[in-house]
Parts: C-alpha cells; structure tokens; sequence
C-alpha cells in the first residue's frame, strides 16, 4: 500500500507539473530525437520539482514514439553531447594539482561525472520511470550490436541501475499457486531453461508439497519478478531433468527430503543484464530452506550445458581421429536409442565434458560455459557430470544430452569462491577429475596432457 500510494502521488505531482508546463504537441505521433534531445536539456537546467517529474515523463512519454532510427539518434547524442563538463573538469584537475585535499578531490570527483548521468537520475524521477529506464537500456543493449561507442552511454547506465538495484533493495518472495495471476503469468512467459507449456504444467512446478519457486521483487517494479528460481526437494542428487518434470511423477514426502534441487534460474529482465542477482538469491533461498527443512543435507543445482555441442563441433578440440568418427553420430535422430552407439559415445562425451569445464578457456582466458562462470563464480563445486541428463530436443541441440551438478555447500562457499577468481582454481569432485584419466582417453588427442 505504501507503494500504491508513493506512485500516486508522484503521478499527482507528475499532472500538475504537465499543466503548469503547458507544452503543445501530442506525443501520440512519430517523434523526431532533435525535440526530445531539447526537452532533456530543459530537464537538466530545471529546478521546479512538479515541472522536472513533469518533463522527465514526457520525455519517457517522447522516447516511446521514437523509431529504431531515432533511438540511435537519441543514444549516439547523449554518448557524445552529454559528458562531464570539460571546463568545470579542468579547472578541478588544475585545483588537485596545485595542493590536493579531501575536499579537492571532491570536487574533481563531481567534476568528473558525466552529464547523462544526472539526466537518468531526473528521469527515473518520473512515474514508473525507473521500469522504464530499465526496458531503454534493453533497447540500448541492441543498439551497441551496431555501435559499440554506445559503451560508454551503458556504463553510465549500469553504474546507476546497479545502486538501484542493490541487494538492500531487493525482497525475496515465495512463489505458490496462490500468488497473483499476473505474476504467475510472468513465471511461465519468463521462464529461459525448461519452458512452461501451460498453467497446468506451473502448477506441477509450484504447488506440490515438494516444490519451490522463489523470486526477487523490487519496491520500484510492482509484481515484476526480477530473477526466479525453481527448486525440487528430493531424496538424492538427481541426474536428469525428466523425473522431475514429469507429468505422472509422484511427490516426495518431505520428511524424506534430503536434496534441495536449483533445476532452473531465469532472469527476467534484458535491461538488468550484467547486474547479477542470482547470487544472493541462492544464497537466500539456501538459508531459506534450511530453516523451514532442518533435514536437507544437500543443496544442488540441474545445469544445462548451453554452449558444450557448438564447443565440440570446434577443430581444435582434443580429440582422436577415432573420437571424432564418434562424435559425427550425434549429429544422428535418436542416437540415443542406440544403447550401444550411447555407450561408445560416453567413452569420450564424458572425458571431453570434464575437460570442457576443468580446462578450456575462451581466448580471453575465461571459463567457456557462461553456467559455470556463474554458479564456480559464486563459490559452488563441480560436482557430476550427467550422461543423457537432458534427452529434450533443445537439450541433445545444445549440449548433447549432457547436463551437471553444482554443489552449494555453505561452509565452502567462500574458500572456492576465493580460489576461483584469485587463482582461476577449479572446485571439483574427483568423480570429474577422473573422467581425464578415464578409459575413453585414448580416444582423445594427448594435447589433454
């Protein structure tokens, strides 16, 4: 209620700002980027509070209108026409230099701050301005594809969005079939791993007694859910996805729970990409769990392995003549109804998999897997690799069936963390270490060594 009524009344101040400005024009026509880079500069030079909400919601308004080509426009100028002060920049340089203190300093820090930066703070002051910030930076993402000047215009971005939407901000909610329609509506349109057919198949996902759905909110996107996590309690670290969504499975008791299951995380939000909330969220949701289930002993994921059959198509990957015969039968429908082409398969699947995630590296020196980057960055251990985890047809398309644990244990969390961005060291189990020195060795390139 507190925020129905704080949108009220911004939008209150927002009306009667409108009509003291008194601005012609509807903005229910195709806008040109020159007026709206106008207005922006009124929205800068402005010091009335009911005029600026004004002006920054009919520039929001004004943006709406605009063409892809007028976005760019709008984009390419505030990257260009809109940094720091030059002068004003100079002149605090020059005053640091001569005798530098606190207060110089900052001053030369103020100095420093681009102008657009200031133009995003008097934007988001509009109603519901700061949902629409975050849907411009999604237009902004797909611009860059073009312009990769338009890098400096996010940074500025990001660094605004990313205090907005700090962890002290964000509430953790519970997701249950007895949520609000719109929201879980929103669940099943943004779900990004396993998709949602329908609302039957939500309620499957959500409601059973040994289901989980938790999601992070933000005072300033009512009924948004920013990033969303789906969990299944079960006995055992499970090794394919299939069980769990099935639809005739039967539910765990939950006294025999042992196993808190992360089998899907999908961010919601283009705009927030690159601010990571998944982190905490785990986190959060762990510490959840172990106060509500005292018994739960494990705390996995279900990963998908997104990248890991485009990355075996590659020639440079360390493979035998023989192995990569192999290789060229999954290209095959159904080969995995061949149990004995499945088991040939696995002698070198595997083996390539754990040196897929233990020692393959882009050519900038990262982690291939953007999965493992996330889950190895947040301090959790390769636990598995699973053979066949993932017989979907986006699941064989992308990794070949192949899916992973990630093992979140509390108590190494921070040491795994620390090793892992400190010394690019690899928590894994020996299980994954293993599959190096495997039999199906020999049917890849000795570069392995």
């Amino acid at each position: 209620m507190a925020n129905a009524f704080f949108s009220d009344l911004l939008s209150t101040i927002s009306e009667r700002g409108r009509t003291l400005l008194r601005r012609g024009g509807s903005t229910e026509t195709k806008q040109d980027a020159s007026e709206l880079l106008e207005l922006c500069q009124a929205l800068l030079s402005g010091r009335g509070e009911a005029s600026g909400t004004a002006m920054a919601r009919e520039v929001l308004d004004r943006y709406h209108h605009l063409d892809e080509a007028g976005r760019l426009a709008f984009f390419e100028t505030l990257t260009r026409d809109y940094g720091p002060d030059r002068e004003k920049l100079s002149h605090a340089i020059e005053t640091w230099r001569a005798q530098p203190s606190d207060d110089d300093a900052s001053d030369l820090h103020f100095a420093s701050e681009p102008r657009r930066q200031e133009l995003i703070r008097r934007l988001n002051r509009a109603p519901s301005g700061t949902s629409e910030l975050v849907a411009m930076r999604a237009d902004l993402l797909r611009a860059m594809k073009a312009n990769k000047d338009l890098a400096v215009l996010d940074r500025d971005i990001v660094h605004l969005l990313s205090s907005w939407f700090n962890r002290g901000f964000l509430v953790l909610r519970r997701i249950d079939w007895s949520s609000p329609a719109n929201i879980l509506e929103k669940i099943i349109r943004y779900e990004a791993v396993h998709e949602i057919r329908d609302w039957d198949d939500l309620r499957r996902r959500i409601d059973p007694v040994d289901r989980r759905c938790y999601a992070f909110f933000h005072p300033a996107l009512i009924d948004e859910p920013l990033i969303f996590v789906e969990v299944a309690l079960t006995e055992a670290i499970p090794g394919a996805i299939a069980p769990l969504l099935a639809e005739d499975r039967r539910p765990v008791a939950i006294e025999r729970a042992r196993t808190a299951v992360f089998y899907s995380i999908s961010n919601t939000q283009r705009g927030l990409g690159g601010i990571s909330f998944g982190s905490f969220l785990i986190k959060q949701v762990v510490e959840e769990l172990q106060r509500e289930l005292p018994k739960l002993e494990n705390f996995v994921t279900l990963s998908p392995v997104p990248g890991f059959m485009q990355w075996l198509k590659q020639s440079d990957v360390p493979v035998s003549d023989e192995g990569r015969a192999l290789l060229d039968q999954l290209d095959k429908p159904d080969w995995f109804e061949n149990a004995e082409l499945a088991a040939q398969l696995r002698t070198v699947v595997e083996p390539l998999a754990a040196y897929y995630f233990l020692k393959a590296r882009s050519s900038k020196g990262r982690l291939i897997d953007s999965v493992a980057r996330f889950h190895l960055g947040n301090g959790a251990r390769l636990e598995r690799i699973d053979w066949l985890g993932d017989l979907s047809p986006k699941g064989l398309r992308e990794s070949a069936g192949v899916m992973v644990n990630y093992l979140y244990r509390l108590e190494d969390i921070e040491k795994n963390h620390e090793a892992y961005v400190n010394q690019d060291e690899i928590a894994a189990s020996n299980a994954v270490k293993k599959l190096l020195k495997s039999e199906g060795r020999r049917l890849l390139d000795m570069r392995l060594s």
